[in-house]
C-alpha cells in the first residue's frame, strides 16, 4: 500500500502546527494505522536573527499553518486527520477532496531528501548533457550537492567562462 502513498497539505490554526503533528503521531501509534498515515512533516527553515545579544540561529516554520502528511488517503485516515484538535481541513483545487501534492513540488519544499550520488569532483572534466551547452566539456569549479549545483568552466571563442548547472546536467567526461 506504500505506493499509493502522497504528501498532503493539511491546514492547521497557526501556532498549532506542532500539536496537529503530535496529535496525529499519537493516533497512528494507538490506532496501528502506520500502513495508511506514513509521515507528518512541518517544514522548517534555520535562518540568523541579530538580537541584542549578537546573532543567533533559530528555526523557523517555512509554511505557517500547514503540516504535511504522507498517507493513503481512505476514509479512516481523512476522518482521523480531518477531526483533529486544530486542523481546519485539506488543502484542496476546487473540489472537496484532497489534492497531493506533485512529485516536483514534494523536491521544491525539500520535504523527502534525495541522496545524490556524483561521479565527479572539484578539477576532474565533465561533458555538459543537458542545456544550450549540451556536448560541451569543462572544468568542474564548484559542487554544491545540497543546493544540486555544479559550476564548471567552460571554453568558448577562446575565453574561459563558468557556467553554473545542475548536478545531472554534467558527467565525468571519459575522453
Amino acid at each position: 500500500m506504500a505506493d499509493n502513498a502522497n504528501w498532503y497539505v493539511v491546514h492547521t490554526y497557526s501556532g498549532y502546527e506542532n500539536t496537529v503533528k503530535a496529535t496525529i503521531e499519537k493516533y497512528v501509534e494507538n490506532r496501528g494505522m502506520q500502513d495508511l498515515i506514513h509521515e507528518i512533516s512541518i517544514p522548517l527553515e534555520t535562518v540568523t536573527e541579530i538580537t541584542d545579544n549578537g546573532p543567533k540561529e533559530v528555526e523557523r516554520k517555512v509554511f505557517p499553518g500547514y503540516v504535511l502528511v504522507k498517507m493513503v488517503m481512505t476514509d479512516d485516515a481523512w476522518y482521523i486527520i480531518k477531526n483533529v484538535r486544530g486542523v481546519t481541513g485539506f488543502v484542496t483545487s476546487g473540489s472537496t477532496k484532497p489534492t497531493p501534492l506533485t512529485e516536483d513540488e514534494v523536491i521544491q519544499l525539500g520535504v523527502e531528501k534525495r541522496e545524490i550520488v556524483v561521479g565527479y569532483k572539484v578539477g576532474d572534466t565533465v561533458r555538459i548533457m543537458d542545456g544550450p551547452l549540451t556536448s560541451f566539456s569543462g572544468i568542474v569549479e564548484e559542487l554544491d550537492v545540497e543546493k544540486n549545483r555544479v559550476r564548471v568552466t567552460v571554453s568558448m571563442f577562446g575565453r574561459e567562462t563558468p557556467v553554473d548547472l545542475e548536478l545531472d546536467q554534467v558527467e565525468l567526461s571519459t575522453d
